[in-house]
């Protein structure tokens, strides 16, 4: 038997936030084992109210530990949280809304009532709550799924329904792991923007997943944990200056060849309708302007910018290397 939720309580008002751009979520030298296997080593982090933050990093790296803790699941052997600068009360919490990678929702519920009962387990007056409901059914394309028991929805659709669960209590702190998973391209494309719009309302999003192009998409700033330890973290444009590889793609008009003695160019490739040029450490890409211009009319003169993959494997490839030395 489903309880009836309660009502009411303390919780945080948007007077009592930082401002968008300041630290919302603290996390100071948390960590956790489970007998001798450190889950989460000493992970610090600060995370902007209003962004939206990339918590990426391997299979068993201590991602689902550290979100645990952070939601008071299991609590940490040391270290500590706070929002907003303050510990992680109840109040508190019910200003977080997280949705698990492990989805759960009451099957046989109505959608509009499983929506109205979750908003109000957070606080919500319950005709606020239905309000709410019926608006998050419509923005997801399920308005005419509203009296619907969740168990005759497609998969999609339930998860769709996890996903407004996640936001009907207008959360200042959103947990999203694996947000993505199992749904067509539509689907993502529209949860995507859904996201996109609340981070413009001031909603910070924790985002963990193992889809790094759609992470390159909406991440303002990334963290990739690795052994439970915090390997990179910081806005994804300092993170790509770390990694930017020495080279830069170039193309002429008539497909022509770039000329053969460029200077600090160390090695060359042909890719698809373009050359790669490597350089020497201590080149000068913008060298190669006046000898390029002088060979043909240059259409492509652009710097490499890694992807988000390359940056994980290259960070998490260093950082085994040096932990093996």
């Amino acid at each position: 038997m489903i309880s009836k939720p309660e009502t009411g309580g303390t919780m945080t008002t948007p007077g009592d936030l930082p401002a968008v751009g300041e630290t919302l979520l603290t996390l100071r030298g948390v960590s956790k084992s489970y007998g001798t296997k450190q889950a989460a080593r000493d992970v610090c982090l600060s995370i902007p109210r209003g962004a939206i933050y990339g918590f990426l990093g391997p299979n068993g790296a201590g991602k689902t530990t550290t979100i645990r803790c952070i939601m008071n699941i299991i609590l940490p052997d040391s270290g500590e949280i706070l929002l907003a600068g303050r510990p992680l009360a109840r109040e508190l919490r019910d200003r977080i809304g997280y949705l698990p990678e492990e989805r759960g929702l009451y099957r046989k519920m109505k959608c509009v009532e499983q929506l109205a009962y979750l908003a109000q387990l957070k606080g919500v007056p319950r005709k606020e709550a239905l309000v709410r409901a019926d608006a998050w059914l419509e923005r997801l394309g399920l308005g005419e799924n509203r009296d619907k028991k969740v168990d005759t929805l497609s998969k999609g659709m339930q998860q769709k329904i996890q996903f407004a669960a996640t936001f009907i209590c207008k959360p200042h702190l959103v947990i999203l792991d694996e947000v993505f998973s199992g749904l067509d391209p539509l689907n993502i494309e529209l949860l995507r923007g859904l996201i996109m719009e609340e981070k413009s309302r001031g909603t910070t999003i924790l985002f963990s997943t193992h889809m790094l192009a759609e992470a390159e998409k909406v991440c303002d700033a990334i963290c990739l944990i690795e052994g439970g330890e915090v390997i990179l973290d910081g806005a994804l444009g300092d993170v790509r200056k770390q990694f930017t590889l020495k080279s830069v793609k170039v193309a002429l008009a008539g497909d022509l060849d770039p000329p053969p003695d460029l200077p600090g160019v160390i090695a060359r490739k042909k890719t698809e309708g373009a050359w790669q040029l490597t350089l020497d450490e201590g080149a000068d890409p913008q060298a190669l302007l006046a000898p390029l211009a002088a060979a043909g009319r240059v259409e492509l003169f652009a710097a490499n910018r890694p992807s988000l993959s390359e940056i994980f494997l290259a960070a998490v490839a260093r950082h085994r290397a040096e932990v093996a030395a």
